[in-house]
């Protein structure tokens, strides 16, 4: 990194030396930050949560960590970074009560609420007798029978092979899916990319028999994967298992057509394909005669039974329904039977009154209107953080054609603000959230400095809120519903005109808190930065690391 100090010219040189010095003292004291995470106060904050320890680093023995190794034989996995990061924003201040004060743009899941042209929202939830039973760990056989339906529908018509309900296993969340996989899987090599989705890391770190085998993708590249490089490696490596997301978490990019088929191809080659598409509708095509179109490896499935391809997906992100923890894995019929049998003893199965109201959900025809609405009402919102963004000299280099994820490189900021963890402890304090991108770091030994990831730059932000939470805060927000010809009017107007302190001292979240923390940086306002974070809920007001 080369830093270029001012010149200064010779006249009053006694007291521009004494600045220079100065000056050269505060860019060696920025600079010092860099050099290892040990000497970063917001790395320190993270390496003391239970479970971000490094592990075996240079083959030294392990310490006990009396936090915890409380309970005999008990080790932590370590959070997933949308966990890590309500945590320290609860320490910050944060509370489900003042939520409404932040802007969530780390958030994970799409807003749930009505969008433009989008079939109603469910409002009630049927409860028949039956449904207080116990539903099969398979799942509700007419919902399996939906599910697959669907898929035909959308991906398989014309095809000699169809999924039937013996395909289909229903699961409650994304999560419980990947681990009812993991753990069916043998003593294999798995594969993963980097960056991917946070929750590939407790997997990997949980399942000891699935052996983690890395490979980085290129942002020159576009985050590509390479087919053919990723062929060798299962000729060279013996790779069993290649495990991913499509549309990709956290670069917004996806596989698909020609690179897609090929991937799929894979499964006949004696290896596993799992692929996670619960954004398989977020879309973004840029004609838009395309909307409506959506990504799945279904549709190059040759034979439903015998090409190893497994897909996990559910109502949460597509249906825009986090909350009710209704998905399913897809895949040949003795796949089915083994998760059948690992859902008995990992989570007994999904909600059984869920199962039943999701099934109207899944017609065909509703559908199609559903992904349509969904398509068009984010590719305005990612149209728009991008245009924001770009205002802010913050241009995305790889900007996102699918999810509703954009991966911010920060290294061109003024340091310390170039890496994820400071840059997401100093929005802490704009009342912001964002995920630092180690999380996407899939990293299950957790042996790496974190200055070394190919993540530590990079921060995701979602435009999954709806937009007004993107542009949260601030007196312009709060008095919206007043701009319209009616008594409220007169107040607005009135307070406009006379009342700029109130304007003045309502600081707004989201996006512009993003504009007045990197100003602050370029402008020189680094030494206020990277230091004095809150440590935790219980710490004094003056306690800092």
């Amino acid at each position: 990194m080369h830093i270029h100090l001012p010149h200064f010219s010779s006249s009053k040189s006694s007291s521009k030396k004494s600045s220079k010095s100065s000056l050269t003292h505060q860019v060696h004291g920025v600079m010092k930050i860099f050099h290892h995470e040990k000497e970063s106060e917001a790395h320190q904050i993270f390496r003391q949560q239970v479970g971000h320890q490094p592990k075996g680093i240079l083959g030294l023995p392990q310490t006990i960590n009396p936090d915890e190794e409380t309970v005999p034989g008990i080790e932590h996995p370590g959070s997933t970074g949308v966990i890590y990061c309500s945590d320290r924003a609860i320490a910050n201040g944060f509370s489900y009560a003042n939520s409404h004060e932040w802007a969530n743009l780390g958030q994970g899941a799409p807003e749930v609420g009505p969008i433009p042209n989008a079939p109603p929202r469910p409002e009630s939830i049927p409860l028949p007798v039956d449904s207080l039973e116990y539903a099969p760990t398979t799942g509700v056989k007419a919902l399996r029978e939906a599910v697959a339906n669907l898929y035909n529908d959308n991906y398989r018509k014309g095809k000699a092979s169809q999924y039937t309900f013996e395909n289909v296993c229903i699961v409650p969340g994304g999560r419980a899916g990947l681990s009812r996989v993991a753990a069916v899987v043998g003593d294999v090599y798995c594969s993963y990319q980097i960056p991917d989705y946070t929750a590939y890391d407790q997997v990997l770190s949980a399942f000891k028999r699935l052996v983690p085998v890395p490979t980085a993708l290129d942002p020159k590249n576009k985050y590509r994967l390479d087919i053919e490089q990723t062929k060798k490696d299962i000729r060279t490596q013996g790779l069993a298992v290649v495990i991913a997301s499509n549309p990709r978490n956290p670069t917004g990019q996806v596989i698909a057509g020609k690179e897609l088929k090929e991937l799929v191809s894979l499964s006949r080659e004696n290896t596993t394909i799992i692929l996670d598409e619960f954004y398989s509708w977020y879309i973004y095509p840029e004609n838009d005669k395309d909307i409506g179109k959506s990504i799945s490896s279904a549709e190059y499935v040759e034979d439903v039974n015998s090409d190893s391809v497994v897909i996990i997906d559910g109502l949460t992100k597509n249906w825009r329904l986090p909350g009710w923890r209704i998905c399913w894995v897809i895949g040949p019929k003795n796949l089915i039977t083994a998760l059948s049998q690992s859902g008995s003893f990992l989570d007994g199965g999904a909600n059984h009154p869920m199962q039943l109201a999701a099934l109207p959900l899944l017609e065909p025809d509703r559908v199609k209107v559903e992904k349509m609405a969904l398509q068009k009402h984010f590719k305005a919102k990612r149209d728009h953080v991008l245009k924001r963004l770009h205002a802010l000299h913050l241009d995305v280099d790889v900007p996102p054609q699918a999810t509703f994820y954009i991966w911010l490189n920060l290294e061109k900021l003024p340091p310390p603000l170039n890496n994820g963890l400071t840059f997401f402890e100093e929005l802490l304090k704009e009342q912001t959230i964002v995920i630092p991108g180690i999380f996407f770091d899939i990293n299950p030994a957790h042996r790496r400095n974190l200055f070394n990831s190919p993540c530590h730059h990079y921060v995701r932000l979602s435009f999954g809120p709806p937009i007004d939470d993107l542009d949260k805060g601030g007196f312009t927000t709060r008095l919206k519903g007043l701009f319209m010809p009616s008594p409220s009017f007169l107040l607005a107007s009135f307070c406009i005109l006379y009342c700029p302190v109130i304007l003045t001292s309502a600081r707004r979240t989201g996006i512009d808190a993003i504009g007045r923390v990197v100003a602050a940086a370029r402008q020189g306002g680094t030494r206020k930065m990277g230091h004095s974070y809150k440590k935790s809920l219980e710490s004094n007001p003056g306690e800092h690391i």
